[in-house]
């Protein structure tokens, strides 16, 4: 993080910033609060703050998206945002509307390494870290353009946040702390692929956030034809981190599970994954795949997630499955930035 990237910083370490550009530390106090709780755009926005402050400002500017393009979903108002960054790279965000609230799916990552096979955001590999400002002016940015409070965010867009690990530790402490939008980190959600290591290392934080494991498999072997990392961790090292997750924080693990169609559907793919997961203090989440056009793979039949669904219920697992959300925009991970990407490359 460069210590000019004045959105990622801390108070403490606004306030020290100040003080080294010869101004009172109560400016950092100031500055902070149209930052991340006006959500200022510019220095021009901050009313209170002295002109001869921001004339020593100038070649620090205050990070903020450009909206590249929006798409609204007719059927639930469901928006997907393209925002460009200073460099010239994009990245996508959602807002999903529901009646205990608005959440926003953020991404951690312009494209990502992981390669699992049903995302489009791994297509195109992975370009750089987002840094944390670039992270919270997702939400920002979205708060301002509709107008409406966000009070759920989860990290499950385009990247591998634990991937990203020191950014998104203070992402979430800035996001969740006072001065800010204060929102609760128990309405935070942060999704891995299974970084077994960096599991571990963020139990050790006692943050209150919902972790949620991309598990898609009941097996290794499945595991390893849907996801590379699972050549890198087992099942059995995965699951062994959930547990110690849930037994240093006492939060639920969140299982999400993309149901591909003959793939990881079928009744003896419920009892194994029963068998894996019976008697953790965890939740299931089915995800009808959202075919992509450059995989094969095709979603299941609404039969076969519902007979997989009954399957864990009746072993006393809880399963959900995820509403479709913007279903008639393009509403998978990565889709509308490689769809961007396509377009502008096709155009030189």
């Amino acid at each position: 993080m460069s210590m000019t990237d004045l959105k990622s910083m801390t108070i403490e370490e606004l306030k020290d910033w100040m003080v080294q550009i010869g101004e009172k530390p109560f400016r950092a106090k100031q500055v902070y609060s149209w930052m991340h709780e006006h959500l200022a755009a510019s220095w021009e926005e901050m009313t209170n703050i002295p002109k001869s402050l921001k004339e020593k400002t100038g070649d620090y500017p205050i990070t903020a998206l450009k909206v590249v393009d929006e798409q609204v979903s007719a059927l639930d108002g469901t928006r997907k945002y393209l925002f460009g960054l200073e460099d010239g790279n994009v990245i996508e965000s959602v807002l999903m509307r529901y009646r205990h609230g608005n959440s926003v799916c953020i991404s951690s990552q312009v494209g990502c390494r992981m390669g699992c096979r049903f995302c489009a955001s791994t297509l195109g590999g992975l370009t750089r870290n987002l840094k944390p400002s670039e992270m919270l002016d997702q939400i920002y940015r979205i708060q301002s353009i509709t107008g409406e409070r966000v009070s759920n965010v989860v990290v499950m867009g385009t990247g591998e946040p634990l991937d990203n690990y020191e950014n998104l530790l203070r992402f979430i402490h800035i996001l969740t702390g006072e001065g800010g939008l204060n929102i609760s980190q128990r309405n935070v959600t942060v999704s891995t692929c299974g970084l077994v290591p960096r599991m571990y290392d963020l139990a050790e934080e006692q943050l209150q956030i919902t972790l949620a494991l991309s598990l898609h498999a009941p097996n290794d072997e499945k595991r390893r034809e849907l996801m590379p990392v699972a050549r890198r961790y087992s099942m059995q090292e995965i699951l062994d981190a959930c547990r110690n997750y849930f037994d240093k924080t006492g939060r639920r693990i969140t299982f999400e599970y993309s149901l591909v169609a003959g793939v990881n559907d079928s009744e003896e793919d419920a009892r194994e994954l029963t068998e894996k997961i019976r008697g953790m203090n965890c939740h299931v989440n089915l995800i009808p795949v959202n075919p992509i056009k450059e995989r094969s793979y095709v979603r299941s039949t609404r039969a076969a997630v519902d007979n997989f669904k009954n399957k864990l219920e009746k072993c006393g697992i809880n399963v959900t499955i995820r509403r479709e959300m913007g279903s008639d925009i393009d509403g998978a991970c990565g889709q509308l930035r490689k769809s961007y990407i396509d377009r502008t490359e096709s155009e030189k």
